[in-house]
Order: C-alpha cells, then structure tokens, then sequence
C-alpha cells in the first residue's frame, strides 16, 4: 500500500543495505515509489537484479543501481559508497537494513556466531554509516540515515544473547551518533519491529517453536494471540516506516526508536 505521494523523497539518493532481505526488498519498492533515487546492495547479485526490475516495474524512471557487496569487507564498503555516488550523484540518505539472526543461549553459544552476529549487525553498519556520514558531510548534503534495529534491542529475549545484544547496541548508535550528526543537517532514527513476516522472521519463530516442542503454525498461531492486534508485521509496514523516517514529514525526529510492535511492547 502506498502512503506517500511521488515526490516525497524526489531529489534524493538513498543506499538501502541488505536489499536482498524482506525488509530491504519492501523498502526499495517503497523508496522508488517515493521518488527516490536508490543503490541497492546485498551478497545476491540475482536477487538484486531481480529487485531492481520489481522497483522499475512500479516507477520505470527510477533511477536504480546495483552493486553487490559483502559489508563486513573493508574494501567493499569503500567501493559501494564510491559506485553509489558515482551512479547516483550525492547520498541524502542511508537504511542500514542488512543483518542475521543466531545465536543461542548462553550455555551453548559458539564464539564464532557472537563475533559473526556482531560484526555485520552492528560493527560494519557503524563503519558504513562512518563512511556514508563523512561523505555526507564533505558534499554538504543534508538527509537521514535510517538503522534497522528490533524489539529486541529494547528488550533482552530467551536465546538472544547474541541478537539482542547486537541491537541494543544499533539503539545505542542511533542514540548517540544523532546527537552528533544532527548538527551537521543529518537526522539518525531506527526502527524497532517485533516479528515480521520474512525468512528471517519466520526462521525465527520455528526456532522458538522448536523450543517449546510446538511446529511452526502452532508457534505463529501463538505469537499472534498474544500480540493486541492479533498478528506479525508485513515487510511492506516496516517499509512504510522507513520512508518517513527518510522524508521531510519527520524533520523534527531525531535519535528515535520507532516501535512497530503490534502493541506487544507499550512504552
């Protein structure tokens, strides 16, 4: 559904990471459809290939580049923000959408998962946000920069020593780095969704259904009756979310955590 008019993000150029998962997929099609010029970045050249033919199905002037990247890679990271200006022009905005699930509870937590966990949800999201934000600032372009965090990152969850913490940490960031960016024209915010329907989402409730010795339907059908408004969030709300966050109608939005919960958390 859309809720914003062609013109809502017209004249910028936003860098979605993790464009290739559910939420990154959605926000590309809502961000285009806003009138957005946009780089898309994943590991899955394909599948972005496949987006961007999606995104130009819904505005066929988009303006759509493609550059694969592996965001845990120094070297990547310096190429993706060099090709998105050289694509684009100059970046007004950021969605660091890109992130995994794992990890386990504490007893059986395997270092290499916390270390994987951690390096691409919050270590290399903060150095691309470093290189995008200096960017940013030496062409003197003001905008936003959108953080993918999660419920969790506001409240600790069963098994989710390594998740939770690596969004906690995002909510930090985001904290912290719109006091600092703020300054400069640049507003930083994050939202905060609970379960959403993705793979990742999904994979997510299995493997808490499995927990509890309940198949997935079971599970989902649980998760649901427990939330006010009876079900999980669709990719495309998140989406939604992200894009006004990125727009002018939330000039005055900085350093927030945007729940997006169905009412299971209220505060």
């Amino acid at each position: 559904m859309g809720i914003f008019n062609k013109d809502a993000l017209k004249h910028q150029h936003v860098i979605i990471t993790g464009a290739t998962g559910g939420i990154g997929y959605e926000t590309a099609k809502a961000a285009v459809q806003a009138g957005a010029s946009i780089t898309i970045t994943g590991r899955n050249e394909e599948k972005l290939t496949e987006l961007k033919e999606a995104c130009l199905k819904l505005a066929k002037d988009a303006q759509v580049a493609i550059i694969p990247a592996d965001l845990t890679n120094e070297n990547d990271r310096s190429k993706l923000v060099e090709g998105a200006v050289e694509e684009n022009g100059p970046i007004t905005g950021l969605v660091n959408s890109a992130g995994i699930g794992g990890g386990d509870t504490l007893d059986a937590l395997k270092e290499e998962d916390l270390r994987n966990v951690m390096e691409l949800n919050y270590t290399a999201t903060v150095l691309l946000t470093q290189l995008v934000y200096n960017k940013m600032r030496s062409d003197d372009q003001k905008g936003a920069i959108v953080n993918l965090s999660s419920l969790s990152g506001l409240r600790g969850t069963f098994g989710g020593t390594a998740y939770s913490a690596s969004k906690f940490a995002i909510t930090g960031f985001t904290q912290s780095f719109a006091h600092e960016a703020i300054q400069h024209g640049i507003r930083v915010n994050a939202v905060c969704p609970g379960f959403v329907d993705t793979e990742m989402g999904r994979n997510s409730i299995e493997a808490k259904g499995k927990r509890e010795n309940k198949s997935f339907e079971e599970e989902l059908q649980a998760v649901e009756k427990a939330l006010p408004s009876g079900r999980i969030t669709q990719p495309e709300e998140v989406a939604n979310s992200i894009v006004y966050l990125l727009s002018n109608a939330s000039d005055n939005i900085i350093g927030e955590s945007l729940k997006i919960s169905g009412g299971s958390v209220m505060r």
